[in-house]
């Protein structure tokens, strides 16, 4: 019989996970809870304060009544596999099929973890673009990626293919892509999609792709999926979500298109991690997902609207912007402002001036990259604009132009 361990080693924690100590809370999220807390106009974390459109909330209503609230398909219902193979096609001109390439998931977050827990083994390296959205870090941490950054450099955003060549090695596994772009609102054209392609191609490496938000694309820019690229159907995957397009960010339900032998290990691991995704809004997004052209048509008319509205908000009060041609945020340079560092400014904005927005640092792998800029999303309503811009009237005169 072993003897009892001393009392001493019995009051003694076991060490908590070293994964979870590489990265930090949300620092988005976090922002949004001192907006919360100091009663500010929050234009930092990316939701719509406006309604979602009726049909699909009048959906997900009926889903509800006709008792669609138990389990749907581990890797979603039929119907709404369907619509989203149906609408890719329509869109992109490819066709998934939603019996082994596609994947539902409890929003875009989930199957970017999901989708890089499924190819990624210890040693793996994974390519991302900087600055970068906050989830893509932890994400390769999770999965036991090593992250090699590449960077988005301003005005334009754009990457040095030189660099982009030098981060590719035989270690690389995949790469990451966002565009539309969060959070500097590039969109990534077709040269650069293809020096994507001629690289991923060479090292034998997968690209998975955040496309959320296809239909915010401004003055002439088009969204193009990689998937589309000759030779990149087999070695892509696509995610995307319910959230942005049809202003539901709390529903939850995204998905992920991919070959069919990623999308099985993809769906093992969603299995594990969360079961399905929420079977009536599912439902609600079947209907979404049929929305007529003229749908998305207004959806980029009124946004385009809504970012030059903001942009004139800030520059009046003295930001340098940079102007997105796609996604629903500004990057802006807070230089003329001659604070320390974009943190510093962030907390006086939103305790002082009453306006929320996220510091550049939390975007960038050394934060000293992101010390200069915040960024401020738009996709508010003309009273949250009236009430930023009484605000940020408040801001003391920049000390430089």
């Amino acid at each position: 019989m072993n003897p009892a361990p001393p009392l001493r080693a019995m009051a003694t924690r076991p060490k908590l996970s070293t994964k979870a100590e590489r990265f930090t809370e949300s620092v988005i999220r976090e922002m949004t809870r001192l907006a919360l807390r100091h009663d500010a106009v929050n234009l930092s974390q990316g939701f719509p304060d406006f309604p979602a459109p009726a049909e699909i909330k009048r959906a997900a209503q009926d889903a509800i009544a006709a008792d669609i609230n138990q389990y749907a398909i581990t890797w979603g219902a039929k119907s709404f596999r369907n619509a989203i193979a149906e609408k890719f096609q329509r869109t992109q001109g490819l066709a998934p099929d939603p019996e082994t390439e596609i994947t539902v998931c409890c929003g875009s977050t989930e199957a970017m973890i999901s989708s890089m827990m499924a190819i990624i083994n210890p040693g793996d390296e994974v390519v991302v673009f900087e600055p970068f959205y906050e989830n893509y870090g932890p994400d390769a941490i999770l999965s036991g990626a090593t992250p090699r950054f590449v960077k988005l450099r301003p005005p334009d955003w754009t990457f040095d293919p030189a660099e982009l060549a030098a981060a590719f090695g035989p270690a690389t596994k995949a790469i990451i892509l966002n565009t539309p772009n969060n959070p500097t609102g590039h969109v990534f054209e077709r040269a650069e999609l293809e020096c994507i392609r001629d690289l991923c191609q060479r090292w034998n490496v997968f690209a998975i792709t955040d496309e959320i938000y296809e239909h915010m694309v401004y003055d002439g820019a088009r969204h193009i999926s990689l998937a589309t690229l000759d030779g990149m159907r087999d070695r892509t995957i696509t995610i995307n979500a319910l959230s942005k397009t049809y202003s539901v960010t709390g529903w939850r339900v995204g998905w992920a298109i991919a070959p069919p032998d990623v999308t099985a290990a993809i769906r093992k691991v969603h299995d594990f991690l969360t079961v399905g995704a929420a079977a009536p809004l599912q439902e609600a997004g079947t209907v979404a997902l049929h929305f007529p052209p003229s749908y998305y048509e207004t959806l980029g008319h009124e946004y385009a609207a809504r970012r030059d509205r903001m942009i004139g908000i800030l520059t009046g009060a003295g930001f340098r912007c940079f102007k997105p041609r796609g996604a629903y945020y500004i990057m802006t340079d807070i230089s003329p402002f001659g604070f320390p560092d974009d943190v510093a400014f962030a907390h006086y904005l939103v305790k002082e001036i009453g306006v929320a927005c996220v510091p550049g640092s939390s975007f960038y792998r050394h934060p000293a990259d992101g010390r200069a800029h915040v960024r401020f999303t738009f996709c508010k309503t003309e009273k949250t604009f009236q009430a930023a811009a009484e605000r940020l009237a408040k801001l003391p005169p920049p000390k430089s132009t």
